[in-house]
């Protein structure tokens, strides 16, 4: 009898483990960047031992893979079809309303200058994008036995998104915007807010007829 599926909790603990070990990762890479072993030390550091031998293997592919799709295995295969990959997002009106929003704020900031360097536009500007990258690590997902994975990605999309709606008053009350652009800002980030949420109610119900709790 086969395991039971990751919920989306077991799925978030995972993935934060794996931000904590890219965070050190990047730590070391900048401490060690100029020393001569260089990679034999962060191979170390970050446990990828069995990538050494005597001679000193070269380990970069293993980072690569690391850096890559915070590194869950299980989506390498849907590499092989990179086509099949992108529509299954792409086409998604979630993932849309996203890239649009994206769309929205990198002409808002050509508009205003003053937006390149004010830290609550940067964190708009960067949380909307991270928001869009997490929707479409959940929406491309088309293993129907990980929903608890799509699920963990749905909410870190949420909170994206809601830190970049947090961002958008900041720059509205220090009158950095006006409210033209911000209500449109709004309307952008309400609806994937309101999708999100919606289709998050969606999954647990499936999740919920197939294993009950």
């Amino acid at each position: 009898m086969s395991e039971r599926p990751w919920d989306e909790y077991e799925w978030e603990r995972f993935l934060q483990e794996q931000d904590r070990k890219t965070e050190h990762y990047m730590e070391l890479l900048e401490k060690y960047m100029d020393h001569p072993n260089r990679d034999e030390i962060i191979a170390r550091e970050m446990g990828w031992t069995h990538l050494l031998d005597e001679n000193g293997v070269d380990w970069t592919e293993e980072a690569c893979a690391f850096l890559d799709g915070e590194t869950l295995g299980e989506e390498e295969e849907a590499a092989e079809d990179l086509e099949g990959f992108f529509d299954a997002f792409e086409r998604h009106p979630l993932y849309q309303a996203a890239f649009a929003l994206t769309a929205v704020v990198d002409q808002i900031f050509e508009e205003l200058p003053v937006l390149q360097n004010h830290p609550a536009a940067v964190r708009l500007a960067t949380q909307a994008a991270i928001g869009s990258a997490k929707l479409a690590a959940a929406l491309s997902d088309d293993d129907v036995d990980e929903i608890g994975m799509t699920l963990a990605y749905l909410k870190r999309s949420l909170k994206a998104v809601s830190t970049s709606l947090e961002a958008m008053y900041e720059l509205q009350t220090e009158r950095v915007i006006d409210d033209a652009r911000a209500d449109l800002l709004g309307q952008h980030i309400f609806r994937i807010r309101d999708g999100i949420i919606e289709e998050m109610g969606n999954i647990r119900a499936e999740w919920r007829r197939r294993h009950g709790a």
